[in-house]
Parts: structure tokens; C-alpha cells; sequence
């Protein structure tokens, strides 16, 4: 990855997973509808899509999920 990306992607590792993906299909589309609008733009969503998935990958953890108790009979 380029060196002039990385604080962008270190920003973005910070996002959590509604946010991030509102920022990566919204840059898809503008991908999609004019082409290389933005310098790097390609890179960016890789980039994205790449914390997406990881994001996702870990939200799903079952060590990260709260433990639920049962409730206490008297």
C-alpha cells in the first residue's frame, strides 16, 4: 500500500462496521459512476473492503459476545 495512504487506512481501522461500510459503497458508487474521480481511489476501496471483511470476521468472535446468565430462581 502506498505510504501516502496509510493514515487513511489507520483512520478507517478506527471506524466500526455501519460506518465503514457507508463510506466504502459510497465511494463505490462514485466509482461507478465517473471513473477515477479521485487519485488512488481504487486503492482506497481495497483497502476498505479489506477492513470490512476483517470487521466482520470479527464480529462475529463468540469470546467477543457477552456472556448471558441464566436468571436465578428463588
Amino acid at each position: 500500500m502506498s505510504l501516502m495512504l496509510t493514515p487513511f487506512m489507520e483512520w478507517a481501522r478506527k471506524l466500526r462496521y455501519p460506518t465503514l461500510f457507508k463510506i466504502t459503497a459510497g465511494l463505490f458508487l462514485v466509482t461507478l459512476l465517473l471513473p477515477d474521480p479521485i487519485p488512488f481511489l481504487d486503492e482506497i476501496l481495497f483497502g476498505l473492503g479489506t477492513l470490512l471483511l476483517a470487521n466482520w470476521k470479527r464480529r462475529k468472535d463468540p469470546s467477543d459476545a457477552p456472556q448471558v446468565l441464566p436468571p436465578r430462581k428463588s
